[in-house]
């Protein structure tokens, strides 16, 4: 392959990755593309100001907990607060901190609530930790009572089985409607009782029996089959023969319907049972938990360290139950359930679980919110409506549009051929940064599309340095090809210390900035990064192509005149 037809089947190669990332930065694709439900498995995610939302701020009263430990109570209410809100079901919750003197405030903002209240009693309560024990009442047997009240639900459930088995041989019954009505199957209730198309194996072997020996097709159960989930009515609507494991065995498939009403097992009763016991011990009895090395291991553990009454309580909790386990919850939830090795005295305690040094700290300071109770106060409310954020959207997508057909216009003007290059190299470089913010995936906000906008501009300034550099060339006699290879070399390192200055610009507001600022730089770096690409790769390689052409004929077309004058010198 000769270098021209190679650099022609990288151009085509731009020009297919161009079209995949058009498609794949669609926000909406008519059906009829193919792979059209594939790229919508891939939406863009909003921020607050953008899809609207809530947004709380809460003041933290930390009048209580001692200097020392205001930083790792302020944490754990945060930690507290992200599993309330990702309870809550909301989709990338932004929870942080902020400290202004001697005051801390938690930042909570949920895009897409507007159910404010709701979201207010969820979040605004002070954490709650409970250490709990194992409750013997779960594993005990059943009592005489609980025995025959077993009985007496069963045999509730099949009275009702028999009198659903009379109507479904009725004439005229409509088996379908029967299952709807009665079945407690959830997985094929609204289906009209159909288990669809199965081999034998697949259901218990009662099930089993019944479908593939007792009943022919169209057939309905006349007695009741009772297996381990209760009573069924099983229909068998058709069968068929398919091949099977083996290679040229044909194998019986039945296509089935049933109605289930379940009977209670002795499990049932015993789920219903809380494994776990309250004690008197809870967070108003633990000073705090830190973590620790181990001396010999260097494994973090966390300590605890109870006051005088929890010292007392511990103490007999642990002597009362070696060997087993003491659950530690928070807000109802188990962060931590150790095995108690020996009875703890002194009011101290040792959490070993072969920790990293983030579990181990996350673990803290989860037990630091319970056990440094810092109740916070709503002090500030906002809802941003979707109207709002829509109306944001549009105005700052139709700003970067226009910018962006402002920059292209000047670009072919200027720089004609080259500039129609450029602004190829643009749009591509606009399609392959909202393809990232898609899959990375990451949330836009108006700051992260500022940066985007602003990103425009940085990837037009190395096409101009290069095209810039390509006319001195030019200039200087050499021909079309050999100055747009040095036009290229001596215009990256410009480039390079110049993307490389706003790239760690862009890694100072991400380590320092809040997160308004954070997504400002990250939607940036992802600009500058693909900005670069085009730049050195797309419009160098298109460049170079056309350079080989006929078009090298045809200076004007690179923004260059070459005059011949008087005495046999060559002006521009």
């Amino acid at each position: 392959m000769t270098n021209k037809q190679r650099l022609w089947m990288y151009v085509g190669l731009i020009i297919a990755l161009f079209l995949i990332a058009l498609i794949f930065a669609a926000p909406k694709l008519p059906t009829a593309v193919p792979a059209a439900s594939f790229f919508a498995k891939f939406p863009y995610k909003l921020g607050l100001d953008l899809k609207g939302g809530a947004h709380l701020i809460y003041q933290a009263d930390t009048s209580q907990v001692p200097f020392a430990d205001k930083q790792s109570a302020i944490n754990g209410v945060r930690d507290v607060i992200e599993r309330r809100v990702n309870a809550f079901g909301i989709s990338e919750p932004l929870v942080q901190t902020n400290q202004s003197g001697d005051e801390y405030r938690v930042i909570v903002e949920l895009a897409g609530v507007f159910n404010v209240d709701e979201a207010i009693k969820l979040i605004g309560e002070t954490p709650l930790l409970e250490f709990k024990t194992q409750n013997p009442v779960a594993d005990a047997p059943l009592t005489e009572e609980q025995k025959q009240q077993l009985i007496k639900d069963n045999e509730t459930v099949l009275k009702s089985a028999q009198e659903v088995l009379v109507q479904s041989h009725a004439p005229n019954a409509d088996f379908s409607a029967l299952a709807k009505q009665y079945s407690e199957d959830p997985g094929s209730k609204e289906q009209g009782g159909d288990l669809g198309w199965a081999k034998k194996g697949v259901f218990v072997p009662e099930f089993d029996k019944a479908i593939f020996e007792t009943l022919k097709a169209g057939e309905t159960t006349k007695e009741l089959v009772q297996t381990q989930f209760g009573y069924h009515i099983i229909k068998k609507i058709e069968e068929r023969e398919v091949e099977g494991a083996a290679k040229g065995e044909p194998e019986k498939e039945v296509h089935a319907a049933h109605i289930l009403l379940r009977t209670i097992a002795e499990q049932d009763i015993s789920s219903q049972v809380d494994p776990w016991v309250n004690t008197a011990l809870s967070g108003k009895q633990l000073k705090r938990a830190s973590v620790q090395f181990n001396s010999q291991t260097g494994e973090p553990n966390v300590n605890l360290e109870f006051n005088d009454e929890g010292s007392k309580l511990f103490a007999e909790l642990t002597g009362a139950n070696i060997g087993k386990p003491i659950a530690i919850f928070l807000d109802g939830q188990a962060i931590s359930v150790p095995t108690v090795q020996e009875k703890i005295e002194g009011g101290s305690a040792v959490i070993t679980g072969r920790f990293n040094i983030k579990e181990a700290r996350t673990l803290a300071e989860r037990l630091n919110a319970g056990a440094l109770p810092v109740p916070i106060h709503l002090i500030a409310q906002t809802t941003v409506g979707p109207t709002l954020g829509s109306l944001s959207l549009n105005q700052s997508l139709r700003a970067g549009m226009i910018g962006i057909l402002i920059v292209m216009l000047f670009m072919i003007l200027y720089y004609r051929l080259p500039g129609i290059i450029a602004s190829f190299a643009l749009l591509l470089y606009a399609s392959i940064v909202l393809v990232l913010f898609k899959l990375i995936p990451v949330t836009l906000t108006l700051a992260g599309i500022a940066g985007f906008i602003l990103s425009v501009g940085m990837a037009v300034d190395a096409n101009i340095l290069i095209f810039e550099r390509l006319k001195e060339e030019l200039k200087a006699g050499r021909d079309l090809p050999t100055a747009v290879e040095e036009g290229f070399k001596r215009a990256w390192t410009s480039i390079r210390d110049s993307n490389f200055s706003s790239l760690i610009t862009c890694a100072v507001l991400m380590w320092f900035g809040s997160s308004v600022i954070k997504g400002f730089a990250v939607t940036l770096i992802i600009g500058i990064l693909s900005s670069m690409f085009t730049a050195i790769t797309v419009s160098r390689t298109i460049l170079k192509a056309i350079a080989l052409t006929g078009a090298k004929r045809h200076l004007w077309m690179f923004g260059y005149h070459r005059i011949e004058t008087k005495s046999g010198d060559m002006k521009m």
